[in-house]
């Protein structure tokens, strides 16, 4: 029996919708140049043969003069009346503007001629059933298409840019180019076949997609609206949406998360697998007894009886981690283990100096993902100060993160977490180095809008970082499929399997962690859970192994069990 998947853990610009695209303004502005300048030199050529030839000659005849010369199919019927220098160098002119617009030519007609011979279009249908339809592509969907893929659940992104679908197209994904907010569309796609429908654009827009498919659907479609303004919530609901889901309230709850776990000795939340038995995500406190060590020196197995399934070092997740690896301040632990050895494991992971224990939390930037991690501290009873560049009832210190006079104002060298809640990357890079400044000692969680800013927020200094397009989207996976997600940082799966190839032999015999990437985290015998499971645990033909790893270690482990 399959436990199911764990999820552990901008929109791309769609300019046909909204005028002419790129290529049809480089055409007209190619053709606008081109008649500009040979209305201009024919009004000069008419001028400069009746001034300086003493000829006179009509505008059709200079229009005629102009277009030969400049499209080097002749070099003028009158060149044997050209006696002055000025009308040799027009005529040089002309025929240099004449031979470079027959150049740029090429890019603006011929290479998307070739280019639209070449393309395949993407489908405008498409057969599929029991899957899910997502409208449109964003960074999100992105992320949900990966979670989506890795639970082979069938998908579909409804694009209405024609280039951005012929892109997605021709990188594998099961697109379909129409607009969701069109019923005809909506129903090419499958609408009344699928099982959910994520209408992920501007909040107008998501409205409109509701609607539509609430008139498309003729089964029991499910439908999820993402909304970056709150108070659309009604709206959504009233056009139809089954659940209204806000990333920017999600991912200040997780940084508020981290920022709750990371001071408290309590676990924070975690996956039950078995009674009393569950998978959790423990981050090593700066001056944590374990930092320093290497995995294997940590002896974490032995000390607690706890399992480490995987690791995340600045922000790479490793699954199983490296015995070599060294663990530091920026290290967060994927455990398994009993409730009993889990707390243990715990307070090893704390700071070995208690002082900032339930200290000062400092949350930079008010807007709804701040608002949310502030609401969330404070109903956590945590103490904490709100900084932003304007003033609001709820801000403490008013004025820039990134200033060493804001940063000592908000007393963020007493304090035990900073969270970054910035709407913009390169202002939260630039405030992890004044904080790291200031406060070398202080955690820094902290918010990345785009995935591409996450390595080197971690580089500046940063302790956690979260993006709002991987938490929304992993959590968006969550309420589509039901499954339960403990970190939207990586994704690990749990199986519960037989394991008829391993029979007889003990997990260290079998080396199955070595050869598939596996961690047997507990086995079902006779009705019970087993969670003594180290190297020496003898697979039985009966037993019910439960396994965690990512998707293509799971997948090994079943071609070496089976």
């Amino acid at each position: 029996m399959d436990l199911g998947p764990l999820s552990i853990g901008g929109t791309r610009g769609r300019s046909a919708r909204d005028g002419p695209s790129a290529a049809r303004q480089r055409v007209l502005g190619y053709v606008g140049v081109a008649v500009v300048l040979m209305v201009v030199y024919t009004l000069v050529y008419r001028w400069g043969m009746a001034v300086f030839e003493g000829v006179s000659v009509t505008y059709l005849e200079s229009s005629v003069v102009v277009v030969e010369t400049m499209t080097t199919t002749g070099y003028g019927e009158d060149a044997g009346r050209w006696s002055t220098p000025f009308m040799w160098g027009l005529s040089i002119v002309m025929m240099l503007s004449g031979v470079s617009l027959i150049f740029l030519a090429l890019p603006v007609f011929l290479v998307p001629l070739v280019e639209e011979a070449l393309r395949v279009d993407p489908p405008e249908s498409t057969d599929l059933s029991d899957h899910v339809i997502i409208c449109s592509y964003t960074s999100r969907g992105e992320t949900l298409v990966g979670e989506l893929e890795s639970m082979e659940v069938p998908y579909v992104v409804v694009e209405p840019d024609l280039d951005t679908a012929v892109e997605l197209y021709e990188e594998d994904y099961s697109v379909v180019h129409g607009d969701p907010e069109n019923v005809e569309d909506l129903e090419a796609a499958g609408v009344s076949r699928a099982r959910a429908l994520v209408a992920d654009d501007d909040d107008e827009t998501n409205a409109s997609i509701i609607l539509s498919a609430r008139e498309a659907a003729t089964g029991d479609l499910r439908v999820i609206s993402l909304i970056e303004n709150a108070s659309v919530v009604d709206y959504h609901r009233y056009a139809g949406a089954d659940r209204v889901v806000s990333p920017r309230r999600m991912l200040g709850e997780s940084l508020a998360s981290k920022a709750t776990t990371s001071i408290s000795a309590e676990l924070g939340d975690a996956v039950e697998i078995g009674e009393d038995f569950e998978i959790a995500e423990l981050l090593v406190q700066r001056g944590s007894q374990l930092v320093g060590r290497t995995i294997a020196e940590s002896r974490i197995g032995e000390r607690t009886g706890a399992n480490i399934i995987g690791a995340w070092f600045r922000g790479e997740f490793v699954s199983p981690p490296d015995p070599d690896r060294v663990i530091d301040e920026h290290t967060a632990l994927l455990v398994a283990g009993r409730d009993p050895q889990l707390a243990e494991l715990k307070e090893l992971t704390l700071s070995e100096t208690r002082e900032f224990r339930r200290g000062l939390v400092v949350v930079a930037g008010y807007g709804e993902v701040g608002a949310t991690a502030h609401e969330q501290l404070t109903g956590a009873d945590l103490p904490n100060v709100v900084i932003d560049l304007e003033n609001d009832p709820s801000v403490d210190v008013v004025g820039d993160v990134t200033e060493r006079r804001t940063l000592e104002e908000a007393d963020v060298g007493a304090s035990r977490s900073v969270i970054l809640a910035l709407d913009d990357d390169r202002t939260a890079i630039f405030a992890t180095l004044a904080i790291k400044q200031v406060a070398p000692g202080t955690e820094i969680i902290a918010r990345a809008n785009e995935p591409e800013s996450i390595s080197k927020l971690y580089r500046a200094g940063a302790e956690y970082v979260l993006s709002l397009a991987t938490v929304s989207g992993r959590m968006l996976a969550s309420n589509l499929l039901d499954e339960e997600v403990i970190s939207p940082d990586t994704q690990i799966e749990i199986v519960r399997t037989k394991a008829p190839g391993l029979a007889g032999r003990s997990l260290a015999e079998a080396d199955v962690r070595a050869r598939t990437g596996c961690t047997v985290i507990a086995a079902e015998r006779n009705g019970q859970l087993v969670t003594d499971v180290g190297p020496d645990f003898v697979v039985q033909p009966t037993d019910d192994l439960v396994v965690a790893g990512a998707d293509e270690d799971v997948n090994r482990f079943n071609e070496l069990a089976g």
